[in-house]
């Protein structure tokens, strides 16, 4: 059973530790921490990703964008 407890560092709790310890009784489990990219940081990670970002961004504000309703869109793809 692979279980990901996602929360930030100050929800860590007793109560937190003693839920992991039901649901893995009796068994060796292995603990990782890591730290979570907040969304933004995610997207700019990759400079792919960041390069896109700043070129639909730059197509938004000059208005270069062609929007569809959800209608228009399944008319199209059909």
């Amino acid at each position: 059973m692979v279980t990901i407890y996602q929360m930030d560092v100050n929800e860590l709790s007793m109560e937190v530790l003693n839920a992991i310890k039901t649901a893995f009784k009796n068994k060796t489990i292995s603990i990782t921490v890591t730290e979570v990219m907040d969304e933004t940081e995610y997207l700019l990670s990759s400079e792919n990703n960041k390069t896109h970002l700043e070129k639909s961004i730059k197509e938004a504000e000059e208005g270069n964008v062609t929007t569809f309703t959800i209608e228009e869109l399944n008319h199209l793809i059909s």
